[in-house]
């Protein structure tokens, strides 16, 4: 028996076997990345030409178009031409926006599944901005460009990687402005932390933190035909991760300077959900989709790093989880708002107490609002008095819309391009790829196909006096 115990030994020595896993089982899934059409070029830092007014044609005016249009009304330079849903109502009660705001009536397109076609068909508008449910984002993004439009579409902009190719082929091949309309970039926190962070205050930063986090609950009847939960329904992985891609990848200069390499996905079951339909709805479902929770972490080609988080079902308070840490500081905006920079402790001169865990914590109060004010963007010196006027999540949708018309007005790079919406959008179909294969590592396609260090850095677009 021992002699054949040593044989056997010998065997898997030689054979190398081993009670691990192949190497080659790691090898990290990818998904197909187009070739560039011969002669189509690239969008990045795309300028087209100066409009003194920009004429505008809204589609979708449920439960965010209304509000955007209301928001148009007090931006300067401004003509809305048009207003699309498929519900007449909807409409008139737009138009009533417009005539309270003093703008003249706008033509009305309603009644059938491709009204909007109408208004994209028009040669009186320069820009039209999308306010639908998610299903229909890519197709109406990709018509409005060939037919000669710039494009704003609201989050997310795009669910499959075969839709995401096709919008920036189309932004290529057209060479038109398609911008996702992230408004987390543009509040007030993490905007200055930004600026912070381009100043140098937190040293390198290594590590960017964001999520969506906010029970539904309460909202799941708001969205029409249910399309919304329906989608969770059928659909795993982090479908609605723009909130916090947005801010952590502007902080780490994604494609600026740096690209996303691959990702890792992991969730956990479903349950409130599902529960939630069986005990208020009466419907029993077997095979619920979208986890609990899910967790996203990033690799980057500088070996910088991304977490991101999607729970649309737990009791937790909201959340989008913006953090930063760098080589000398650290910012967080939930639950706890504030900065710990390297040496700002009081008693940093004194012998370290292994016995106090707070030794090293945020910096005071008075601190953290002089940081704010000192570094305070200059989009926010510019806007923020009118932007909490005018509101819109606290000022920020309105900031992102005054943006995107002073940037098409000026003829400017805009503050995100068809890549920012590529990249922030890729989750959805990437994470689901991920779970799918037992958390395997996907590799994240370089969507400006080698041009990811052609800008030096990010940085918003202003007017040179």
């Amino acid at each position: 028996m021992k002699k054949l115990f040593y044989l056997l030994m010998l065997a898997f020595l030689i054979t190398g076997c081993n009670t691990t896993t192949s190497e080659s089982s790691y090898e990290p899934l990818t998904t197909e990345v187009p070739t560039r059409p011969a002669g189509q070029k690239d969008v990045l830092g795309l300028t087209t030409p100066k409009m003194e007014t920009v004429r505008v044609g809204f589609i979708g005016l449920g439960m965010r178009g209304p509000g955007a249009v209301r928001r148009f009304t007090h931006i300067p330079g401004v003509e809305i031409v048009a207003l699309c849903d498929l519900h007449t109502d909807r409409v008139e009660r737009t138009q009533k926006i417009l005539e309270n705001a003093g703008f003249p009536e706008a033509a009305s397109y309603s009644g059938e599944e491709e009204s909007w076609k109408e208004l994209c068909d028009r040669d009186d508008i320069d820009l039209v901005y999308i306010a639908t449910d998610w299903k229909r984002h890519a197709d109406m993004m990709i018509y409005a460009m060939e037919q000669g439009k710039h494009v704003a579409c609201e989050v997310p902009a795009a669910m499959t990687m075969e839709e995401i190719w096709a919008v920036i082929e189309t932004a290529e091949r057209t060479q038109k402005h398609c911008m996702q309309l992230e408004n987390c970039v543009y509040d007030f926190f993490e905007l200055t932390t930004l600026n912070m962070a381009q100043q140098g205050v937190f040293g390198e930063v290594l590590y960017a933190e964001g999520a969506y986090i906010h029970q539904l609950e309460d909202f799941w009847n708001s969205y029409e035909a249910d399309w919304r939960l329906e989608y969770n329904k059928n659909h795993r992985g982090d479908v609605y991760a723009t909130h916090g891609m947005g801010p952590a990848c502007q902080l780490l200069d994604i494609h600026r300077g740096d690209k996303m390499n691959y990702l890792v996905a992991m969730d956990g079951k479903p349950v409130s959900i599902p529960n939630y339909l069986r005990e208020v709805r009466g419907e029993e479902v077997v095979d619920f989709k979208n986890g609990q929770n899910t967790m996203t972490m990033i690799k980057t080609e500088k070996g910088k790093t991304i977490h991101i988080q999607h729970d649309v079902a737990s009791p937790r308070p909201y959340s989008r989880m913006y953090q930063l840490t760098g080589t000398k500081g650290f910012a967080n905006k939930y639950p706890i708002q504030g900065y710990a920079l390297q040496g700002s402790e009081l008693d940093s001169d004194v012998a370290p107490n292994h016995e106090n865990l707070n030794a090293h914590s945020y910096v005071p109060e008075e601190v953290k609002k002089a940081l704010m004010e000192k570094y305070k963007h200059p989009i926010h010196i510019e806007l923020e008095e009118k932007a909490k006027q005018v509101g819109g999540h606290g000022g920020m949708d309105f900031i992102m819309d005054y943006r995107l018309i002073y940037c098409l007005q000026n003829g400017l790079p805009l503050d995100m391009d068809v890549y920012d919406l590529a990249e922030w959008c890729c989750l959805a179909p990437l994470t689901a790829l991920s779970l799918e294969n037992n958390s395997a590592p996907v590799i994240i396609p370089d969507f400006t196909r080698g041009g990811w260090e052609k800008i030096d850095g990010y940085r918003h677009a202003f007017v040179e006096e």
